[in-house]
């Protein structure tokens, strides 16, 4: 087996691995460039593929095209050019001008960084034309009053959200879809006023489930079904339910809960992995897919290998993130929309077809090494070819890859636009900064005007906080950071009886990334007594959970 170039470890490369490489493999100039292994185990791949990614940190600067103060999830000091969706979009600027000749003394990866400097970028990844009042989103579009949320698309009054979609009024939920009057949630379907929930669907006016379903007015709940007034898996009286209830307008009351919870939680059983309507598959959080090895949070996924977080119909790819709605694609991250054949690329949307180590291209076809292109073809580094020098130049282009060692390697790390703690790669792969700066990548120091001393004191209790609130400074409880409160968010609080969160959103979301398995499968054996079912799981052995097989699992539901 390889040896993985970064972190060492053996990992597996398969004969259908092989075969997919060898189906991709482009032909240019009558020559089949066979595309060989990533140098680089999943995991690390994934790191790799991330550290390209900023979704969550948003920053005020000026469009380098209007002069216009715009936000931005390129920071003022990356020496990124950006504009304004609405500029980039126009016929200010020519693309095309910034078009130059590959010099074959030099590696392709670094004259690309020099390529991707220069070209302006968009100042968000936003489908702004069909966005109301949705300005502080990333990676996210057909929004309406909705406010840092990202990955998200089609919600409405949603606040502090990620990978929340068709939802209504929820603030601080993660990798939900159809939520009305939530807060809290992860993983959860079609829930209405539920707080502090977690992998449950169809619930109403609950609190603290996990793994529950059709359940109403609901406290401290693991593994139920259409219960109604349960508190502790124990059946209540309406009155039990209103008292407990009431406790959780009191921060101090919501944190002791919490452990309670998470102890409660680890007294019942798991099934090994989440997901439904699935056949042949790997992974965990799967929907509707089918052939699928370890795939992770993705849906209708058919003969897909290593993908995570992808969405609707994704076919025949491997190794890609945040991808959706294609065919063919390898080694991507956030390319989508009837894309097809769109090898090393990122940011490509709409329509691509052919395309090889491209960045932010939309509607191209046939474009090898390009940025900030639009319904273009047949463009190298930004430059014009005609039909016949392209596949020659390509080919040419692959040779001197091959040479250099870069040929099959998605863009390096150290060339990302964004600096690592910046990245999604972050949150799923944390370093110190002595570490990134050890491995040559970009590290961002805090702005010290965001960490000024808190100026409010918060009362314990909801019903005690009075608006002067909005004009305070508030310090997060774990990093310092400061973070305000704003008039919707205030309302919300209020009328959900929630208690002001005494964490900034960047500290809140990671907490919420970690209540989630890591994307890492462990082969184990059924815990239940005398059951001899195997399967791969995202539940490490030192993990605390009680883990079932699926068959084991359905007797425990009640």
């Amino acid at each position: 087996m390889p040896q993985c170039k970064t972190c060492s470890n053996e990992y597996e490369v398969t004969d259908s691995d092989l075969k997919f490489l060898n189906k991709i493999s482009p032909t240019f100039d009558g020559k089949k460039f066979q595309i060989p292994p990533s140098k680089l185990c999943p995991n690390c791949g994934d790191q790799r593929r991330f550290s390209h990614l900023n979704h969550i940190n948003l920053f005020k600067r000026k469009c380098d095209g209007s002069g216009k103060d715009v936000i931005s999830m390129y920071h003022p000091d990356s020496g990124y050019t950006v504009y304004d969706m609405r500029y980039w979009s126009t016929d200010a600027w020519d693309p095309l001008s910034f078009g130059r000749d590959f010099d074959y003394s030099r590696p392709f990866f670094y004259q690309f960084h020099e390529l991707d400097l220069a070209v302006p970028h968009q100042v968000l990844s936003q489908e702004y034309t069909r966005d109301i009042n949705s300005d502080y989103t990333n990676y996210a579009g057909k929004n309406k009053n909705c406010y840092m949320i990202f990955d998200s698309d089609e919600d409405e009054d949603c606040m502090y959200c990620y990978g929340v979609n068709g939802s209504k009024s929820s603030i601080d939920c993660y990798r939900d879809t159809k939520l009305e009057l939530c807060y809290e949630n992860v993983d959860c379907f079609n829930n209405y006023n539920c707080q502090y929930s977690f992998y449950s669907e169809s619930c109403t006016d609950s609190a603290f489930l996990y793994n529950c379903t059709s359940c109403t007015n609901c406290l401290f709940c693991v593994n139920l079904r259409h219960k109604e007034h349960y508190v502790f898996n124990e059946k209540v009286t309406k009155e039990e339910f209103e008292k407990t209830k009431e406790l959780l307008k009191s921060y101090k009351s919501v944190q002791e809960y919490k452990k309670k919870f998470k102890e409660l939680v680890l007294q019942f059983p798991h099934k090994y992995m989440f997901g439904v309507k699935n056949e042949n598959v790997t992974g965990n959080n799967l929907v509707e897919s089918k052939n699928a090895e370890y795939c992770f949070d993705s849906m209708k996924l058919w003969d897909c290998k290593n993908c995570f977080q992808t969405f609707m119909h994704l076919k025949d790819s491997m190794n890609i993130s945040e991808c959706g709605e294609s065919e063919l694609l390898y080694e991507g991250v956030v390319n989508g929309y009837n894309a097809y054949n769109v090898l090393f690329s990122y940011q490509c949307f709409d329509q691509d077809t052919n395309l090889y180590y491209c960045n932010m291209c939309f509607r191209c076809s046939d474009c090898f090494g390009c940025v900030g292109l639009s319904r273009k073809k047949f463009c190298i580094f930004n430059k014009q070819y005609t039909e016949q020098e392209y596949p020659k130049e390509v080919a040419k282009i692959i040779e001197h890859m091959i040479k250099t060692g870069e040929w099959g390697e998605f863009f390096p790390t150290k060339y990302s636009a964004h600096a690592y703690n910046l990245s999604t790669a972050y949150s799923y792969y944390p370093l110190t900064k002595e570490q990134v700066l050890k491995k040559g990548w970009k590290w961002q120091d805090p702005d010290k005007k965001e960490y000024q001393p808190q100026t409010y004191e918060l009362p314990d209790k909801i019903d005690d906080v009075k608006d002067d609130i909005l004009d305070a400074i508030l310090a997060c409880k774990d990093c310092g950071r400061n973070y305000k409160i704003v008039q919707q968010e205030l309302y919300f609080y209020k009328k959900q009886g929630v208690p002001i969160p005494q964490k900034c959103f960047n500290c809140r979301h990671e907490a919420r990334i970690q209540h989630r398995t890591p994307k890492r499968l462990w082969h184990r054996k059924c815990m239940k007594d005398n059951c001899t079912n195997e399967f791969e799981t995202a539940y490490s052995p030192d993990r605390k959970e009680i883990v079932y097989c699926e068959e084991c699992y359905l007797q425990e539901v009640v």
